[in-house]
C-alpha cells in the first residue's frame, strides 16, 4: 500500500517552477509547494506474494488498485 502524492501532480509541479525559473524567477525566491492530490494505491500481486488479504473495504477506499 502507498498513500502520497499524485505523480501526475508533482510533474506538474516541476513544470510550473521550470517555467518561473525560465522566465528569470530566482529559485530562492520561489515558495515551497505542497501536494494538493494524494493517492492511495494497493497492490494485490504483493500482498498476494506475502500470503497477506486485503479487506474489501479498504479496496473500495483506494484510488487505484494493481491486480
Amino acid at each position: 500500500m502507498s498513500y502520497g502524492s499524485a505523480i501526475v501532480d508533482a510533474f506538474r509541479l516541476v513544470g510550473v517552477y521550470a517555467g518561473q525559473i525560465v522566465k528569470g524567477a530566482k529559485p530562492v525566491d520561489l515558495p515551497v509547494q505542497r501536494p494538493t492530490k494524494l493517492e492511495f494505491v494497493i497492490n494485490l500481486k504483493a500482498a498476494k506474494a506475502l500470503g497477506l488479504t486485503v479487506p474489501p473495504t479498504l479496496l473500495a477506499l483506494a484510488d487505484e488498485v494493481i491486480e
